[in-house]
């Protein structure tokens, strides 16, 4: 029906007759399209923990934090704990991830639930924990040996640069038709190799020929191998070796089996040490883990910086940030921030003469010199692209000197915008004594826990006694907390 033809309907029945008229097109005329199916994706997160060296861990533990299932995000530490979590089943494969790129796999040897102990000299033991054997990637595989010749080669197999090289049959074979060379006039005919009375020959089976002589080795006692059931005079003799078809050796339960070195998923305790407790912030090492039911491309969230300034220029403006931050934090807790201004020590006191007698001196005001910029250790700045062509993303982490309340630790996410000026989605102050209130934030990494192509941020945030993970997706310089774990103490 033409679109003119709706136009007359509508014209002399009104609207209700031309919507009757367009549903009842045949419906070749009609178009939709067919979304497909969604992908059932499940993906698990955790943060592999060790301490040592990754390939030989003097102690270590995987922390499940988050599974991607039916398109929501659940605690890997209790989803389908029949007794042991889904996430943590014995056998489960571990990708090893540095903002996305692999560094490794870690296989699940098993899992072990602890329970914290009011007198236990170590905390941070509490909940479901896996452990297993880290594999470092297979390395690249080496190219080829083999070059292309040089050398021309042509169809007729003879070589029109050098006529020195031994060729598979002389020029004055015809090519194509495998007959012999011709000897050229006026060289000397080659010694056949029919001429060798006591050289081997080989046969076709089957030819009159062969019936009446004998192949050179043929015994008619030796062993062979046989196809069963291609010719009756196949058959063989009772003196006769012949492989025949057995039983597979799957079907005996107690068959000896080869393994170079123990099976993961029989090693215990002795062969994979837990790590318990939280080590020092020096020695303890942690890296994203995921596992996922799929093989997926790899996609890098890491930024590379654009030059050899631009790192310089972002740290200053996020080291300025930070010293603001830092004072803030101060004001509104008194104390918490030790005072660098320093003042001018007054002269020791000197003995009165008489002249300081008759003219009472002068006392002079104390100067004080500009304030000290707070010092900032141990930086941590990490770029990454959280999305394909996606807005730079900047993560910074710093703290203050000293120990116990005196310490305070900040951490900045910084989004830029077009002018190059950081807009913050997180801004993070805290000191020891308000753990409880303001966590301690620590990153681990970005990871895409859903399988997107989108990452978030990975923090640890740590309390006084105990400590949580938590995901971050960041856009437009907000910063949206999507999951948190259960704590563990």
């Amino acid at each position: 029906m033409a679109r003119n033809d709706v136009g007359r309907i509508t014209e002399r029945f009104g609207w209700a007759a031309a919507l009757a008229a367009l549903m009842a097109l045949p419906a070749a005329a009609q178009t939709h399209k067919v979304e497909a199916a969604p992908q059932n994706v499940v993906r698990a997160v955790g943060v592999y923990e060790w301490t040592g060296d990754l390939a030989k861990p003097t102690a270590s533990r995987l922390i499940p934090v988050s599974l991607f299932i039916d398109g929501k995000l659940q605690d890997a530490a209790v989803y389908m704990a029949r007794p042991v979590p889904f996430s943590l089943l014995t056998g489960n494969l571990y990708e090893l991830q540095k903002s996305g790129v692999p560094q490794g796999t870690l296989e699940l040897a098993y899992a072990r639930h602890l329970v914290a102990n009011q007198n236990a000299a170590t905390t941070f033991d509490d909940g479901w924990f896996g452990y297993g054997k880290f594999a470092a990637p297979a390395p690249p595989k080496r190219n080829s040996n083999l070059r292309a010749s040089t050398v021309p080669i042509r169809l007729d197999g003879s070589n029109e640069e050098d006529d020195d090289k031994p060729h598979f049959s002389n020029r004055s074979a015809v090519p194509g038709t495998g007959g012999a060379a011709i000897p050229r006039p006026g060289s000397a005919p080659a010694n056949s190799p029919a001429d060798d009375p006591d050289r081997p020959t080989m046969k076709k089976g089957g030819s009159a020929d062969s019936a009446s002589e004998t192949v050179p080795g043929d015994d008619a006692d030796r062993p062979t191998l046989r196809k069963r059931g291609s010719d009756k005079k196949d058959k063989p003799r009772g003196d006769e070796g012949s492989v025949e078809k057995v039983g597979s050796g799957l079907d005996d339960p107690n068959r000896p089996t080869i393994h170079r070195g123990k099976p993961t998923g029989n090693m215990t305790e002795e062969d994979i040490p837990k790590l318990l407790g939280l080590p020092a912030e020096k020695q303890l090492h942690q890296i994203v883990a995921v596992s996922d039911a799929t093989d997926r491309p790899t996609h890098d969230f890491a930024r590379e910086w654009e030059g050899p300034d631009e790192r310089g220029e972002v740290l200053a403006k996020l080291q300025t940030e930070a010293r603001a931050q830092l004072a803030a934090y101060g004001t509104a807790h008194p104390g918490a921030i030790p005072s660098t201004a320093t003042s001018k020590p007054e002269p020791a006191h000197r003995p009165a003469t008489a002249a300081s007698r008759r003219t009472p001196a002068k006392r002079a005001a104390p100067t004080s010199e500009p304030s000290a910029p707070i010092t900032l250790l141990d930086e941590d700045l990490r770029g990454f692209e959280l999305s394909y062509n996606g807005t730079p993303t900047f993560v910074y982490t710093a703290h203050t000197d000293g120990v116990g309340s005196a310490r305070k630790d900040v951490t900045l996410v910084a989004q830029m915008n077009p002018k190059g000026d950081p807009e913050y989605a997180i801004k993070s102050v805290t000191d020891e004594g308000h753990l409880d209130q303001t966590p301690r934030m620590h990153l681990v990494d970005a990871v895409d826990a859903e399988a997107s192509n989108r990452a978030s941020l990975l923090f640890e945030l740590k309390a006084q006694n105990t400590r949580q993970f938590a995901l971050y997706r960041v856009i437009g310089a907000r910063a949206e907390q999507i999951f948190t774990t259960g704590t563990t103490q």
